[in-house]
């Protein structure tokens, strides 16, 4: 079973949310409000669907990248862990 599949309602709710701050952009947008507001709104959303790329990405890591059958304290996993690390840095 994929990651995807395995996390399908934690996965969709967020894109959910997503969806409703994107519609609050549109409505900000529509409703003429302040450039710093719409501003503050994209930056939230942005900041969501990093999380989202992070969470996809870890999971893909885990569930196709690395061996299931390798032990813990593996090289491998160490470098899998350190560029998790890196990715979540990088999309905050």
């Amino acid at each position: 079973m994929a990651h995807t599949t395995k996390d399908k309602e934690k996965l969709l709710s967020r894109v959910r949310r997503i969806r409703g701050q994107v519609e609050a952009i549109e409505r900000a947008l529509d409703g003429e409000h302040e450039c710093t507001s719409i501003l503050q709104l994209m930056a939230a959303c942005r900041g969501a669907l990093n999380g989202l790329m992070a969470e996809v990405m870890e999971g893909h890591i885990r569930f196709h990248v690395l061996d299931p059958k390798s032990g813990k304290n593996t090289p491998q996993l160490e470098a899998a862990e350190e560029l998790i690390d890196i990715v979540r840095s990088y999309l905050k």
